[in-house]
């Protein structure tokens, strides 16, 4: 039986095996549903030195080996505004990928442990990649599902794996689904009336996102998000440098007409972001590169989409009793039908903020997948 040794990713060529693992361990028919993210979106998430996330924050990234044979990874992350924020001593794992070995998969959660351990950290959770402001979440339900742009899908086993390694659980993800498949589709009553309620007496008018006005509408955007989600498990406020860090890619492949803004008077009240569920272009991309076919293919796919993911929902609290999700909502299905399409996921929602799952659910949307967060104590780590 091979000895797992585990290193730390020290070169350039450690990074690109790093990045590439994933494209190798779900080659197989098994893992159908996986759809390669662009590499060049991974190495962005991992860039130390460019993406201004790791302004407050530090990573360390391991490789795991069976004799010469490279069978798992992680990355272990210390996010310094989170523990600025939430006041606590929180470290984080992501970009987990392995066999489906336990001895792999305890060593490289040991490793990250470990590092997290030495920079004074009392708890992990993950996984985050690199945080929940990014793609985060272990898959434990929906595997029978091709997962949409920007969430993850893993097989099943890995549950297993971090469960024996004393990982539990920590908080749910879910997405759910709006289907307007149906020729004779129409949007729900009470989402018609709430939206029409919504704009009665002219008060609160919206408008889809401005692509020429787009850091002005994208600054909109960050404040709304902020205040809306301050109060989530999880959160973690987003510099503007970092938010406008991880919108720059999203103009060229957001739909205006699928996102919108909301005012009550001249005041943002909320936003509402979709995205063409580009996974179903990527999908036949099993390099994962960009060129010669990955952005023609996005760029293709663009104008045919069938499906769709809102991505980034957000009311500020003064404003949440003015029927603004239901008013979205209608207009996203309304709007969703005319081109022809399919149906739209939302996610990520946390499973018990009650105040977005449930009227989700009275919409009319069904469960579809379901993301964990796991935890771990690491006190005697080390030791």
């Amino acid at each position: 039986m091979s000895t797992v040794r585990v290193r730390r990713a020290a070169s350039r060529g450690d990074l690109r095996a790093f990045i590439g693992l994933p494209y190798e361990l779900y080659a197989g028919p098994e893992c159908a549903n996986w759809v390669p993210p662009l590499r060049v979106a991974v190495a962005d998430a991992l860039d130390d030195r460019r993406n201004p996330f790791y302004h407050n924050a530090a990573r360390e990234l391991f490789l795991a080996f069976e004799g010469e044979r490279l069978v798992g990874r992680i990355a272990a992350i210390e996010n310094r505004a989170h523990n600025q924020f939430h006041e606590d001593r929180t470290g984080f794992f992501g970009f987990f990928d392995c066999i489906n070995d336990q001895a792999v998969a305890s060593a490289l959660l040991d490793a990250a442990a470990q590092w997290l351990v030495e920079r004074g950290l009392e708890v992990m959770w993950g996984p985050m990649s690199p945080s929940t402001n990014h793609e985060c979440g272990l898959l434990v339900d929906g595997f029978e599902h091709r997962p949409t742009f920007m969430t993850p899908w893993n097989p099943p086993y890995y549950a297993a794996l971090c469960e024996a390694s004393g990982l539990t659980k920590c908080k749910d993800l879910l997405a759910v689904w709006f289907s307007i498949k149906d020729a004779d589709f129409r949007p729900p009553e009470l989402v018609t009336r709430l939206a029409d309620r919504a704009l009665q007496g002219g008060r609160m008018t919206f408008r889809d996102v401005d692509i020429a006005n787009w850091d002005r509408d994208v600054g909109i955007c960050w404040e709304i998000y902020n205040e809306a989600w301050e109060r989530n498990w999880g959160f973690v406020p987003m510099s503007r440098e970092d938010f406008l860090h991880a919108a720059k890619d999203l103009k060229l492949l957001l739909r205006p007409d699928l996102s919108f803004i909301a005012y009550v008077g001249e005041t943002p009240a909320g936003f509402m972001l979709a995205l063409p569920d580009y996974n179903e272009a990527l999908r036949f991309n099993r390099s994962g590169r960009l060129f010669p076919f990955g952005l023609a293919r996005m760029l293709w796919f663009k104008r045919r989409m069938r499906t769709a993911r809102v991505f980034a929902l957000g009311t500020r609290t003064a404003y949440r009793s003015r029927s603004i999700l239901p008013l979205f909502t209608y207009e996203i299905m309304r709007r969703g039908q005319a081109l022809g399409g399919e149906g739209a996921e939302a996610s990520w929602l946390l499973e018990d903020n009650h105040l977005i799952v449930k009227p989700m659910r009275t919409m009319g949307a069904t469960n579809r997948m379901r993301w964990r967060i796991y935890e771990r104590q690491l006190g005697g780590v080390g030791a």
